[in-house]
């Protein structure tokens, strides 16, 4: 009897040419695993069934989703990061939480190997395989992309083809598409030309913005100590929210990014992502940080968002830098608490009001009309004591400059 594999598996075209592939090269028993990260019944609906026609022993499939929304998507979403500017990590975040939940798989199957489908161009190897070492040091990695013989994804058709394992991708639709409770990603096909924009029935979460209501729609997101509570008053749990904002904000065409990013392998890719919730989301989150935050705070903060959002893509979540960004932002967070209204428009998020018990916004210092609270004079010798040293440093300059002139 050989080795039991367990295999991250999608049940997508390069998974299922894994399964076959392993059993050949290894004489290998193939437990697959599939986490339900959110992307939908369709794509898990028969995949144990399709798992087993592709000649594995099983397929498990665990629901991670309550997980993946809140201990890596709202600690990202409070860090504020982003990366390459515009990629809100959808896919960077959910493969720690799949490769987790496939560790604990294959230690109670006493597995000896761990597989995925990432090709060795890709981001995802990286993202898995650290998570490995980190959870199971001791179980050997198998990464088919970097050993068989198959060039590129035509060659996987052909392969699955003779075997009669049907696929969803075809030659005239070739996307990579990745889907979980917060984005969709598609890479792949016309896509590799970043000069063809991306066709119009490319999008699965939103609508073109051309095509969304003429009606704007207003609601209301909620915050306690930065983790977003309720939509509308109405209190909602962690995935139903997101599932509700992905709704609705999806119809309104929010939350297109077309981004050339940098991989971690050294060259640069496009991706096309929707992320119609965690757009909304995070134009709330801000603005509310905004009023409750001092300058000093916000700055650290803004600072530290890129650090984080490199250590999210890189896949180094479980790292003791981690746990210290996770301190120091929780920290910030204590006291974003509060409301904001947002408008939604044809792809355009508008914050049109924000409130919170804790806010430092003070109308009455703030306001251009006679006020009695704020002393005008005191920014005189605020100004003063501000410049004093590049005054006194000019200053030095004036008495020196006509001593070097005589010397000269």
């Amino acid at each position: 009897m050989g080795p039991l594999v367990v295999l991250a598996y999608s049940g997508g075209l390069d998974t299922s040419a894994i399964v076959p592939w392993l059993k050949e090269t290894y004489d290998a028993r193939v437990l697959c695993f599939a986490a339900n990260v959110g992307q939908g019944a369709g794509e898990l609906e028969g995949l144990e069934e399709k798992a087993v026609r592709s000649g594995a022993v099983g397929c498990v499939v665990e629901d991670v989703r309550e997980r993946l929304v809140r201990d890596f998507i709202f600690p990202t979403l409070q860090a504020g990061a982003v990366y390459s500017r515009e990629y809100l990590l959808g896919t960077a975040m959910a493969r720690p939480v799949i490769a987790e939940a496939q560790v604990a798989t294959a230690r109670r199957a006493n597995a000896q190997i761990l597989a995925h489908g990432c090709t060795g161009k890709g981001n995802d190897q990286v993202r898995f395989e650290f998570t490995y070492a980190c959870l199971a040091p001791d179980l050997q990695i198998i990464a088919p992309w970097r050993e068989w013989e198959f060039k590129g994804r035509e060659d996987l058709r052909r392969y699955l083809a003779e075997r009669g394992i049907p696929v969803e991708a075809t030659a005239e639709k070739p996307y990579s598409r990745d889907r979980n409770l917060w984005h969709c990603s598609h890479e792949g096909g016309v896509l590799e030309d970043p000069e063809t924009a991306p066709p119009a029935d490319l999008f699965l979460m939103s609508t073109d913005p051309v095509d969304a209501p003429n009606d704007p729609l207003e609601l209301t997101v909620e915050f306690e100590a930065g983790v977003p509570v309720s939509v509308d008053g109405a209190p909602l749990g962690p995935v139903q929210l997101i599932e509700h904002l992905n709704e609705v904000a999806g119809a309104h065409g929010i939350g297109r990014a077309d981004v050339v990013e940098d991989r971690m392998v050294g060259m640069k890719s496009r991706g096309v992502y929707e992320t119609p919730g965690g757009t909304v989301l995070r134009a709330a989150h801000r603005n509310l940080e905004q009023i409750v935050l001092d300058r000093r705070t916000l700055g650290l903060k803004d600072q530290l968002a890129p650090r984080y959002a490199d250590l999210v893509y890189e896949g180094r979540w479980w790292t003791k830098e981690r746990e210290v960004l996770d301190a120091l932002v929780a920290a910030t967070q204590q006291q974003v608490t509060g409301e904001v209204r947002l408008r939604l428009f044809k792809g355009s998020v508008t914050v049109l009001s924000r409130r919170s018990p804790y806010s430092l916004y003070s109308a009455k210092h703030a306001t251009f009309e006679a006020d009695d609270v704020f002393e005008h004079a005191d920014a005189g010798a605020f100004i003063r004591l501000y410049g004093l040293q590049d005054r006194i440093a000019s200053e030095r300059r004036s008495v020196e400059k006509p001593r070097r002139m005589a010397l000269l």
